[in-house]
């Protein structure tokens, strides 16, 4: 994700911004399955996953021309998947605000059904629930940082590049995201024992 582009991905983003289907649908089939399993490391949803990913899509086709260039066009697609995920947990947690009188007659409660990520091993689904819930309760800079680094493998180089913050500020991110995880999962198991 270095900000050099490659001749291949000059020719890309023109065609893009000539408003070429032949790069809109290159572009879609080189980066639909990482936008993907952003968005669905964030919303832990596959149907709410793929309808950002659509979304994803539709506003890089809007605002392809916006693109400056000054980063590689994966980094700016992950800071799209990113905000576009973020917009929706908030978008959905507003709607849910109304979830008190849902609980009260025995309807949804908010609370997400266990999710189990397409990459993680059946053995390892009950577990991989359970962590996947805790990310949630992260705040939303260490939820973001974490997720791009365990579920997409980025280097702290790149995430800093996708969040627009330096390397420093990721590393400070991670460390609290894992301390904070610990502690939920710690409190977690500890409850289980009882």
């Amino acid at each position: 994700m270095e900000t050099g582009h490659s001749l291949q991905e000059t020719e890309l983003i023109q065609g893009l911004v000539k408003g070429q289907d032949w790069a809109f649908e290159r572009l879609v089939a080189l980066h639909k399955d990482r936008m993907y399993n952003t968005a669905l490391g964030f919303l832990q949803n596959e149907t709410d996953a793929e309808d950002v990913t659509q979304e994803v899509f539709i506003k890089v086709y809007q605002s392809i021309a916006g693109f400056k260039g000054e980063a590689a066009l994966s980094t700016w697609l992950y800071r799209i998947v990113v905000t576009q995920s973020l917009d929706f947990l908030r978008r959905k947690k507003r709607q849910n605000k109304g979830g008190f009188f849902q609980n009260i007659f025995g309807k949804e409660t908010g609370e997400p059904p266990d999710f189990y990520h397409p990459g993680v091993v059946a053995e390892q689904k009950e577990t991989a629930a359970i962590l996947f819930k805790a990310i949630r309760q992260l705040p939303e800079q260490q939820q973001t940082a974490f997720l791009l680094q365990k579920t997409e493998n980025l280097s702290q180089t790149e995430i800093a590049e996708v969040m627009s913050t330096s390397v420093g500020a990721v590393e400070s991110l991670l460390q609290r995201a894992k301390s904070n995880l610990r502690k939920q999962l710690e409190d977690y198991y500890l409850k289980q024992l009882r």
